[in-house]
């Protein structure tokens, strides 16, 4: 009896606008036609550039899960929507990501890139896997230049660059009860939970 190929998904959106369910519902649907068995889901929505305050954290982390799994053996295989979705941070970045899921017996199946997984020559998948890594990497770039310029055409104009604007409220409303009474007692409460333990 043949046994079902074990596989992880990875889906990654970088904005609030993005929605991580359309990756995650083509990739399963996906695993089901390839005859995979899906253990394992990471998901995140955050942004792929480093750990600069508190951006990309979250990416870090998931990432990291992600590679401990296929180094415990949970998975042989990790389902991406593209690879761009496993780094956004250039050619070394994504090399070393695919590298050490490859040193722990996982293989990266991208949908977007059929030749990711048809590519049997290790150095040729190398070479290819640095170009996808190079061109996600500069999109990101022209991005974040399209963006900037767009925000120093906005402050030139007068008009307003981030923040909210005068009079907006949340949309969804912060509770600040808790943060009122610690406020109110000066501490008193937290000073006696550290007491009590």
């Amino acid at each position: 009896m043949m046994q079902t190929m074990k596989a992880a998904i990875w889906a990654r959106v970088s904005t609030t606008d993005q929605h991580a369910q359309n990756q995650l519902d083509v990739l399963r649907t996906w695993a089901a036609q390839r005859g995979l068995e899906v253990v394992g889901e990471f998901v995140t929505e955050d942004s792929a550039w480093g750990s600069n305050g508190t951006k990309g954290r979250e990416f870090d982390a998931r990432r990291k899960e992600l590679i401990d799994g296929a180094r415990h053996g949970d998975y042989t295989t990790v389902l991406v929507w593209a690879i761009d979705r496993l780094s956004r941070q250039g050619i070394e970045d994504t090399l070393a990501t695919v590298r050490r899921l490859a040193e722990s017996g996982c293989i990266v199946w991208s949908h977007q890139e059929s030749w990711a997984e048809d590519l049997r020559n290790p150095h040729m998948r190398e070479l290819f896997l640095a170009l996808a890594g190079w061109m996600a990497k500069m999109e990101s770039d022209r991005r974040s230049e399209r963006i900037k310029a767009g925000l120093t055409r906005r402050k030139a104009e007068g008009k307003q660059v981030g923040g909210r604007k005068a009079g907006s409220k949340d949309r969804k409303p912060r509770a600040t009860d808790g943060y009122a009474q610690a406020w109110e007692e000066g501490g008193a409460r937290r000073a006696a939970q550290e007491r009590a333990s």
